[in-house]
């Protein structure tokens, strides 16, 4: 029996691998801006994870939008009919433009918001300046998610895994450069980290859509595109699609938000342990994430040539492979939890050892949370892009919004309190709202799937 299932693990990595190396590379920004910054003390790591909370919620209606897009152009695909999946692709591309803009000015006008979420004063002055211009590389970032979602969808996972290494190995340079005044370069401190990240972006923009136009399958795609000449049912399409897969991640990476700004109320050390482990736990969470590409697109090329009891074969198989790894990473986390956060901090560093050593203490408590959610945040994620290659985006979206804001939030709040259990309380809750999504998920994806072998089981006979 599990051997229908294990036979397509290989194509499923082959297809997801990409995608991960892909996603881990956005979160590798991170990791360079958060151990670079690290050096220069925890009030500047905590700044950076306080910008970032904004530039994470953000992201995440961007990322989760343009998500629209992959199923469209699987399902396109799968039938041969080029007009539909350009015409999927240009006006995904033209609302992942008009929302990027949005998100950026929306960031700019909410920063007086620092001030009034009683984070420490220092950490809101320097996280100000960092986020100005983190906030702007929003821009290019949300188009070359359009441009990635629409290369995934015609299965073709590895280009943009190219170009994120690219803006990978320019943002580390820029880092080493602007962060710390190499070179003849001003010492720029977390504000060089925001360049780098700026600068990386838009090349890593414009080297996708170069790779995209050499290739002979997606050529005809990305040139001549008429990107004002639109159609106001597929707009309407896209935005049904995307508004519903955006929210669906909002509510996830907003709980995540949550548990910075939780953290900073209970001082800047809590809130740099929580950055680490936040960090480290992404890195996992993209290893999922690129399972879930592959489960979208699979699902998706099912769609079109509805074949659905194929497309819930491979769907359980890829579901059996996230939880293999999540096991995995889970048992890396356990094992390695104290050793771990002291990656990203500056041992020999006397000044501030006390305030180090408490931040790598927070952290390795969170670290073994991070391990027991492990399973359900790699079952969530990946039953999301199974049910989004369905195209079935809103009965998940209040799914998500019960799991997170119901149910994980409260229990964050009251738990993650100083006289309760603080950082570990806060996390607590991360545990109960992603358990709950996935059970629910699953229960929302098992029913969907049965019905529809059974009507093609009835429409057989």
């Amino acid at each position: 029996m599990f051997k229908t299932y294990t036979k397509e693990f290989s194509y499923n990595l082959k297809l997801a691998t990409p995608v991960m190396l892909g996603m881990l590379g956005h979160t590798f920004v991170s990791l360079v801006d958060n151990i670079m910054v690290g050096q220069l003390g925890t009030a500047e790591l905590a700044a950076v994870s306080l910008g970032n909370s904004f530039i994470f919620i953000a992201m995440s209606l961007g990322i989760g939008f343009s998500t629209a897009i992959t199923p469209l152009i699987a399902e396109a695909d799968s039938e041969n009919n080029f007009k539909k999946g350009k015409s999927s692709f240009k006006h995904g591309l033209f609302l992942c433009t008009v929302l990027s803009v949005l998100l950026f000015l929306l960031i700019l006008v909410s920063k007086p918001l620092m001030y009034l979420m009683k984070q420490p004063e220092e950490v809101v002055v320097l996280a100000i300046p960092y986020l100005d211009l983190v906030a702007f590389s929003l821009v290019p970032l949300i188009i070359f998610q359009g441009f990635k979602q629409f290369s995934d969808g015609l299965s073709m996972t590895k280009y943009p895994m190219y170009a994120t290494i690219l803006a990978n190995i320019i943002n580390v340079v820029l880092n080493y450069i602007l962060i710390f005044g190499k070179f003849g370069f001003p010492q720029m401190g977390i504000v060089g980290a925001a360049i780098g990240t700026l600068v990386s972006r838009f090349v890593m923009l414009f080297f996708l859509w170069w790779l995209l136009k050499g290739k002979e399958k997606s050529k005809s795609y990305v040139t001549q595109i008429k990107l004002f000449s639109l159609d106001k049912k597929m707009i309407k399409k896209v935005l049904n699609l995307g508004f519903p897969s955006a929210m669906q991640m909002f509510f996830e990476v907003a709980i995540f938000t949550a548990a910075i700004w939780l953290s900073g109320t209970l001082g800047k050390n809590p809130q740099a342990a929580n950055q680490i482990a936040l960090n480290l736990s992404s890195m996992t969470f993209m290893v999922a994430m690129g399972l879930s590409v592959a489960a979208m697109i699979r699902v998706g090329n099912q769609k079109g040539l509805r074949d659905f009891y194929e497309l819930r074969r491979i769907a359980i198989s890829i579901f059996m492979l996230g939880l293999l790894l999540a096991f995995v990473f889970a048992v890396l986390f356990l094992v390695f939890h104290n050793m771990l956060p002291k990656l990203y901090l500056d041992y020999d560093d006397l000044t501030n050892f006390m305030d180090n050593s408490e931040v790598v203490s927070i952290a390795s408590t969170l670290l073994i949370a991070a391990a027991i959610f492990q399973l359900s945040d790699s079952a969530q994620v990946i039953l999301l892009g199974a049910l989004r290659g369905l195209q079935d985006v809103k009965i998940p979206t209040m799914i998500t919004f019960i799991a997170y804001w119901l149910i994980g939030f409260p229990v964050s709040y009251y738990l993650g309190k100083e006289d309760v259990y603080g950082s570990f309380g806060i996390w607590m809750g991360l545990i109960a709202g992603l358990t709950s999504a996935a059970i629910l998920l699953y229960f929302r994806f098992n029913y969907l799937t049965k019905r529809l072998v059974l009507q093609e089981q009835q429409n057989m006979s």
